[in-house]
């Protein structure tokens, strides 16, 4: 089994998309964290079973929100490194230059 660590980025991403969440019903926040947390466990155990999409990094989309885990993986260490959790609406590439410039 790997281990996953989320990064500080993606970690931020899980909460301001709980919180989006919870602005909408009371309780939706934690059940998006709930279901990330469930496809992180998943991921854990079978790490390749999705596609690279870009560069070496993965995707991987939990059962009920329409966000994308973004995640690359450490073979050597047996680590999944989470980089980021997006609204699949969002285009990557707008994602790595909000990460490259956290100012604008």
């Amino acid at each position: 089994m790997y281990t996953a660590i989320i990064l500080p980025l993606a970690q931020q991403d899980i909460k301001e998309a709980a919180y989006w969440y919870n602005q909408r019903k009371k309780g939706l926040g934690k059940r998006f964290t709930q279901q990330i947390r469930q496809k992180i466990n998943f991921l854990k155990t079978a790490p390749y079973v999705t596609a690279v999409r870009y560069d070496d990094v993965r995707t991987a989309i939990p059962d009920v929100f329409p966000y994308m885990i973004h995640y690359t993986i450490d073979k050597s260490a047996k680590l999944i490194i989470i980089t980021a959790v997006l609204h699949t609406s969002r285009n990557p590439d707008l994602w790595e230059a909000d990460r490259e410039n956290p100012d604008l």
